[in-house]
């Protein structure tokens, strides 16, 4: 599903050919409807409406208008004046539809708008949309304060909010500490994109897309999507009934170290999980007992190392292997740091440049142990598929953690542009990045997947559809999502708490299993 910021929201409405006034006509329209489902009969029923002073307090009005024609006892409450001579607002006091003003209700504490909150069975936030630029405060912040202690008492009104939520930035998801969550949120023609990033996505409620009569072929420009299972389903590798192991694909894993055994297994059997016929551990040869000894499926590729530490002496094994049949390859799980494994990071990927290699995927220890180096982004292969976490994402990009965080698409997108590599943000609504600019953002939010070992299970799963076949870009879309997919089956059995990274490798098989179904 295509995602819209802001700049391509208004140059959208700018080059639909569309009238504004027939724009806010059919979001009014489509937001009066939505309120009409929600209650499955509006005569009678009593619905206040919020409206703020721009364009999205005119979609409010357009809503007031219809919901009183149907029947529905409504009122409208103005945070800002507005003038005799907008039509809309002309409309509303033509029908004589009760209208209060908070600069007036103020001077009485508010107590026209306690009385008809307490009277609402729907409110509808058309306070403000896409153009908020500023904190809440003064009566905006009483107005939404008394909504929310409304919303908290028993049997208190349910809440539609008109394209998103009165304080969610529609960019980047920062929500005002005013802002109230809804039941539904009505998004206007395109979904925005801060509606998928947290704190915004925990206020949306149910998300409904609306048809406000922009042409559609307008968002083949749009460079931001949001995963879903039609999406998921059509990037799936084919399986066709001929097949051998070498159909799909050798993944070889670069990783492991006395600390960190574990990573290695899980980013092996990950691969393996998504399809790929073959993977190879490439470990260090003193922990290649240890490792076999736990894991039957891979092969190994045991290489020279000290102390259990791989160094550059294992560069030049792994480059023969890559030459003798791999078709994607990943470093980092469970590597470990210092001297001996930066050098072996740091000699190994520009190594791999004009290698036949569909994907490398540089994670965990070898993203750190890379940070490290000068100049590192220009020792990257052009195939390169990053897969930071927030902190590691500093570390490259020497922002702060709370920098990277707060604006994550940005981020990803300006720092993919610039190492010319895929970059998978994980966290919360994982951020997937290409270098030409393009975006996907994972709808997942799942607490169980913070626990160590489930980003070796999404390495791994990454580099074996890349070893299937997918280009970097979509191999760690489809990565993510199989990964998020997996992470919610295992919470419907187990709940949030207690989810172990070794869960989520039966169920990547199942997560195909239900796209393909």
């Amino acid at each position: 599903m295509k995602l819209v910021t802001v700049a391509e929201m208004r140059e959208a409405e700018a080059r639909a050919g569309v009238p504004v006034s027939q724009l806010m006509e059919n979001a009014g329209l489509a937001v009066a409807q939505e309120v009409w489902l929600l209650l499955g009969e509006v005569a009678d029923r009593r619905v206040l409406v919020l409206v703020g002073p721009g364009n999205n307090g005119g979609d409010g009005l357009v809503a007031a208008r219809h919901l009183h024609d149907w029947g529905a006892k409504v009122e409208v409450y103005l945070l800002r004046p507005r003038p005799d001579e907008d039509p809309v607002f002309a409309e509303v006091k033509r029908r004589q539809i009760p209208v209060w003003l908070a600069e007036e209700d103020a001077r009485e504490f508010f107590r026209r708008l306690d009385e008809a909150l307490s009277r609402a069975e729907v409110v509808i936030d058309a306070i403000l949309g896409t153009g908020r630029a500023r904190p809440l405060e003064g009566e905006m912040a009483e107005v939404l304060g008394r909504l929310a202690a409304a919303r908290s008492r028993a049997y208190g009104p349910r809440l539609i909010a008109l394209d998103l939520p009165t304080g969610v930035d529609a960019d980047t998801g920062a929500a005002d500490p005013h802002a109230v969550a809804a039941d539904v949120t009505v998004a206007l023609q395109w979904s925005k994109v801060g509606l998928h990033q947290l704190p915004g996505s925990a206020l949306v409620g149910r998300l409904e897309v609306v048809d406000i009569g922009i042409p559609r072929e307008l968002e083949a420009s749009f460079s931001t999507e949001l995963m879903d299972r039609r999406w998921a389903r059509g990037l799936l590798p084919p399986r066709p009934p001929g097949a051998h192991k070498g159909t799909f694909g050798r993944a070889l894993v670069v990783a492991a170290s006395p600390r960190y055994i574990g990573a290695a297994r899980l980013a092996a059997l990950g691969a393996l999980r998504v399809g790929a016929g073959l993977a190879v551990l490439a470990c260090p040869r003193s922990l290649q007992p240890l490792l076999g000894a736990g894991v039957n499926e891979p092969t190994f590729l045991p290489l020279p190392d000290h102390d259990g530490q791989l160094s550059a002496e294992a560069v030049a094994p792994v480059l023969q292997a890559v030459d003798e049949g791999v078709e994607a390859l990943l470093v980092g799980p469970g590597l470990g740091r210092g001297g001996y494994v930066q050098g072996m990071v740091g000699e190994l990927l520009p190594a791999l440049r004009g290698r036949s290699l569909r994907a490398v995927v540089v994670d965990a220890d070898a993203l750190n142990n890379l940070a490290g180096l000068r100049e590192w982004p220009e020792r990257l292969p052009p195939n390169a598929i990053l897969t930071p976490h927030p902190g590691e994402m500093s570390r490259l990009s020497g922002l702060a953690t709370e920098e990277v965080q707060s604006d994550r698409v940005r981020v990803a997108r300006e720092h993919a542009r610039r190492w010319g590599a895929v970059v998978v943000l994980k966290g919360a609504h994982t951020v997937v990045a290409a270098p030409d600019g393009r975006v996907r953002i994972s709808p997942f939010v799942n607490p169980g997947l913070a626990s160590g070992g489930t980003g070796d299970v999404l390495a791994g799963a990454i580099v074996g559809l890349a070893a299937q076949g997918l280009g970097p870009f979509d191999a760690a879309s489809l990565g993510v999502y199989l990964h998020g997919l997996a992470g919610e089956q295992v919470r419907r059995e187990l709940g949030d708490a207690g989810m172990l990274a070794g869960d989520l490798l039966p169920e990547l098989p199942r997560a195909i299993k239900s796209l393909r179904e």
